[in-house]
């Protein structure tokens, strides 16, 4: 672990060049391991402290592909830069590491290793939701709109979102929040016959305005848009939109969330245009 400390900079409590953000987006993105669950943070809730806890608790395969994406990710970084190597040997002794934690060479594997990784999205889940979304579909109206409420939190955390249910502040309702790329979203859904019209996407907006300044919002309509509400409610707004149609396919394409609701705010900063589809943005 000393050897970890010194070739990845842990040593104060920071690893590499990552930010709290980037390195939760790098876990999440490149292994699929949510490293800022709980049990990570069992040693203190520093970079360094999560990483080291992790590989003192993950099997040995996985600790494997932690050290291998490090390691790419730090060769990336110093190329980047025109850093030379500081560290003795340093691939060399991360190469013994590794064959010595799959238990190469006849050393055996450490006995503390074992247990599966905290996984960031739940891929397998991908099935089960396309069918819940179809359940919600067949449901009685009145019925339909808390259900829609339950689903997509499910749907936020299938794909590490840490969403939570709707809930009540004093005079109005929020349908749910959820977190990307350390920022706050909250939630509007919507399962009506009609289209959703500018008065509902306003009446969002104003509750956004009376939260903190960084605070995002995502409307999420079953029934669409109408094309005038859209024109109506304007450009560069905090919320950005998702109809009935753009959750169906991103679940029949397998199209993970966290990347869809990313790329809508990021055409949503480039254009100012809110509603943007799947199928445009995923060709």
């Amino acid at each position: 672990m000393k050897f970890l400390d010194e070739v990845f900079g842990m040593q104060s409590g920071y690893v590499l060049d990552f930010s709290d953000r980037t390195m939760g987006s790098f876990f999440r993105e490149e292994l699929n391991i949510d490293v800022d669950d709980e049990r990570y943070a069992a040693n203190g809730t520093s970079k360094a402290k999560r990483v080291r806890c992790l590989l003192q608790l993950v099997d040995a395969a996985t600790a494997v592909r932690v050290l291998e994406a490090l390691w790419g990710y730090r060769v990336s970084m110093h190329a980047q830069r025109g850093e030379k190597e500081t560290v003795h040997n340093a691939q060399g002794r991360l190469l013994a590491l590794v064959d010595q934690l799959m238990g190469k060479g006849g050393a055996p594997s450490s006995p503390l290793f074992g247990q599966r990784p905290v996984q960031a999205y739940d891929h397998n889940a991908l099935p089960h939701l396309k069918g819940e979304l179809m359940r919600v579909s067949a449901l009685e109206p009145q019925e339909r709109g808390y259900a829609f409420e339950q689903f997509l939190t499910q749907l936020f955390n299938a794909f590490g979102l840490r969403g939570r249910d709707g809930f009540r502040l004093k005079g109005e309702q929020i349908d749910g929040s959820f977190e990307l790329e350390g920022e706050t979203y909250l939630v509007e859904a919507k399962w009506q016959a009609a289209p959703t019209a500018a008065a509902d996407l306003h009446v969002f907006h104003g509750k956004l305005e009376q939260k903190a300044a960084w605070s995002r919002g995502i409307f999420f309509s079953n029934s669409g848009f109408t094309p005038d509400g859209l024109h109506a409610f304007g450009r560069g707004k905090r919320v950005v939109c998702m109809d009935g149609l753009d959750l169906y396919e991103a679940l029949d394409r397998g199209l993970p969330l966290n990347h869809v609701i990313a790329s809508k705010v990021r055409r949503a900063a480039e254009t100012g245009e809110a509603f943007v589809r799947v199928r445009d943005l995923f060709p």
